[in-house]
């Protein structure tokens, strides 16, 4: 089975950055005194517990920037599953190098495994139905990249990445733009056929005036309890996709999946995933 990857090279500047923040000007000085010149070590990247793995890649991309010879094997590769203690990377070569890409390296892998871990718990609650567990960019700055991939390791779908790849409009901007059928309007006047429309609604009669003007391919429910969600699926029909978001916790997640919505989408995979513990041994 195949996990989702980028190119390094679209990883490398935010890996790069990360690398730079933690170097700072004059690199670690902790290392350049005290190991000697020409020091070699075999290191151990190992899970401290159970896991569904992310950031594999990105840690390899951290130590091979620091540097190039360094020899990486990965034991368990992004979106697999790890138990206690099993080895998920071993990295030979100069040990200094290896010590100053540690904690870049272990800081991505053990924050994106946390994510990772943490959708597959969600995804896991909504089996056995049709709906699918999405993120949202409720992320942190400068690495939703990452995260998102992460999503997709937990066996998730990725919401829009920002706010220029779909159409997406929120209760403010109905409230802004004067109305449900005053933004559809607009949205249809202006939109590249290209662009996908979702808009939010908090309420059904939201909802029935944005299935009577059209011009949406996409509903968000936001807030419904499941009674709501339910007679929303229902108004629908099929007519649009279904997604339910807000007030979404792990202990919902099968009751909302059992009203029928296509997605749910939840800012907490990614805001409120807790880091696993990863550790780096020599």
């Amino acid at each position: 089975m195949s996990f989702a990857s980028l190119p390094d090279l679209v990883l490398e500047p935010m890996v790069r950055n990360a690398l730079m923040e933690d170097l700072g000007s004059y690199g670690d000085v902790t290392t350049r005194a005290v190991i000697p010149s020409g020091t070699t070590y075999n290191a151990r990247l190992n899970a401290r517990e159970d896991a569904v793995v992310s950031g594999m890649q990105i840690a390899a991309l951290a130590f091979r920037l620091v540097d190039p010879a360094l020899e990486i094997v990965t034991h368990i590769a992004d979106g697999q599953p790890c138990a206690k203690g099993d080895v998920l990377m071993e990295i030979k070569g100069s040990a200094a190098s290896i010590l100053s890409g540690e904690r870049v390296a272990l800081n991505f892998a053990g924050r994106l495994t946390g994510i990772a871990t943490k959708t597959a718990g969600f995804v896991a609650a909504a089996a056995g139905t049709d709906t699918r567990i999405t993120c949202t960019r409720k992320t942190t700055p400068g690495l939703r990249m990452a995260e998102k991939l992460a999503v997709l390791h937990g066996g998730g779908f990725n919401h829009r990445y920002s706010l220029s790849d779909a159409i997406l409009i929120k209760d403010n901007h109905i409230a802004a733009a004067g109305g449900v059928r005053a933004v559809l309007e607009a949205t249809k006047a202006s939109a590249s056929h290209m662009m996908a429309v979702e808009i939010e609604v908090d309420r059904l009669d939201q909802l029935a005036e944005v299935l009577k003007v059209g011009g949406a391919s996409v509903v968000l429910l936001d807030n419904m309890d499941n009674d709501m969600l339910r007679e929303a699926v229902a108004m629908v029909d099929g007519r649009m996709k279904t997604e339910a978001s807000g007030n979404v916790t792990l202990e919902r997640i099968a009751s909302i999946a059992a009203t029928g919505v296509d997605y749910i989408s939840s800012g907490a995979l990614t805001h409120s995933a807790r880091t696993v513990d990863l550790g780096l041994d020599f």
